[in-house]
């Protein structure tokens, strides 16, 4: 019998050696790192050259955010009907061409915040398609018994991208300026496109749609499926609660380094980078742990162990107090990464294929469309309390998200059925 799994686990392919598949994951690596160098440019940009408020700044996050409460169901929708290769090379052509307008404008002398609002708010309609057809492509690359191993690999290209991309993007702003580090995001957006154009998937294609069925019955279909599945009803509510109050969190943290505790470009960059730490370790372990603490039991032990670390985010101080910041960060970094990969490995296991776009689609217009309301409640609170009063209560609301898991059927389970 021994010999036997010895046998299998050598024929097993590793998926870094599936062409496929590798070029999808370097495709996304690079990707990501052009989205993490804007996200510190986009609001270094706006609070250090156009002295924006700090409800300002927050309306960046707003913007971007928004679109995934307004177009995620119609994303879903069209990534259950289109070619989601050709989807997703269309919206990174997009993205390039929105980054590319903001050097060209601040050469010519036209660079405003209204501008920047427009770029960041049609980036965020184009990153909500990328993210459906994203979700839902990966099973059509990796087999169903892998696709935490597929997912925990993706997610640990995102956090190396967390961890490099916002150094670079600091870095460059300071170099370079803010403006002219868009043309190196932009260069991300087309390499991406061309990494995906080379991906040819395996013939495990997607099962015809049904019939004609009304407009509100197909957008609103995965819906109705997450709400008869409880464990994802719970996850559902979980992930929104968290993803309200770290967003009040994050749509305060560039200006809460820069004015409290004085870090430069260069600086916010790297405490990023340093924070990234956190999801970067939790992703290369992210198997390892699933089936050590089981595949059920991670989801709710990855929400409740770190919450006490982010009350270290509002006792930061200027110079070494920023290792309180760092260290803060970084447990969140790995709650998210170690939580994600888990329930996003389950919903793309029970989920039927040819729901799989709308599903992940009602996620995101529920998770993703508390994030505006909550970067709102972020920018009102810093305005009218005070930074770190803010943060404070933000990292209290998001620990309290674990309630939702703690309190669901999987606090009694230790792994999910295999089907």
């Amino acid at each position: 019998m021994t010999v036997g799994l010895t046998d299998d686990r050598l024929v097993r392919r590793p998926l870094w050696r599936d062409r496929a598949f590798a070029l999808f994951w370097g495709g996304q690596t690079i990707g990501e790192l052009g989205t993490r160098m804007s996200g510190v440019a986009v609001p270094l940009l706006a609070a250090g050259v156009m002295h924006a408020s700090v409800l300002q700044v927050s309306l960046l996050t707003v913007l971007a955010w928004l679109p995934y409460l307004l177009f995620s169901l119609p994303a879903g929708l069209l990534a259950d009907r289109v070619d989601l290769r050709r989807l997703m090379v269309g919206c990174d052509l997009g993205r390039a061409a929105l980054m590319l307008s903001l050097p060209v404008a601040a050469l010519v002398g036209q660079l405003t915040l209204p501008l920047l609002y427009v770029v960041v708010g049609l980036s965020g309609v184009l990153t909500v398609l990328f993210t459906v057809a994203y979700k839902s492509i990966v099973p059509l690359l990796v087999p169903a018994d892998r696709l935490v191993e597929g997912n925990a690999r993706l997610t640990v290209s995102q956090d190396a991208a967390s961890l490099v991309g916002p150094t670079v993007g600091g870095a460059l702003t300071g170099l370079v300026g803010a403006a002219r580090t868009f043309l190196g995001t932009a260069l991300t957006f087309l390499l991406s496109a061309v990494t995906l154009l080379l991906v040819r998937p395996p013939a495990r294609d997607r099962p015809a749609v049904a019939g004609p069925v009304s407009m509100r019955a197909a957008l609103t279909e995965g819906l109705r499926f997450v709400r008869r599945q409880p464990v994802l009803r719970s996850i559902l509510a979980c992930t929104a609660t968290s993803n309200f109050f770290a967003t009040g969190t994050s749509s305060l943290e560039v200006t809460y380094l820069v004015r409290e505790l004085r870090a430069g470009p260069a600086t916010v960059g790297l405490v990023f980078s340093l924070g990234a730490v956190g999801g970067l370790v939790a992703g290369t372990l992210a198997d390892r742990l699933s089936r050590r603490i089981g595949s059920a039991r991670v989801i709710w032990v990855a929400m409740a162990v770190p919450g006490p670390l982010y009350l270290l985010v509002p006792l930061a101080r200027p110079g070494w107090g920023l290792a309180l910041y760092v260290v803060g960060l970084a447990a969140f970094s790995a709650n998210a990464v170690l939580f994600n990969v888990s329930v996003l490995s389950y919903r793309q296991r029970i989920t039927p294929p040819e729901l799989l776009g709308r599903v992940n689609a009602a996620f995101l217009w529920i998770c993703f469309g508390t994030v505006p309301l909550g970067a709102l409640l972020g920018g009102a609170f810093g305005s009218h309390w005070g930074l770190r009063p803010a943060l404070l209560v933000c990292a209290l609301g998001t620990w309290s998200a674990a309630l939702f898991v703690l309190l669901s059927p999987l606090r009694t389970m230790r792994d999910f059925p295999s089907t």
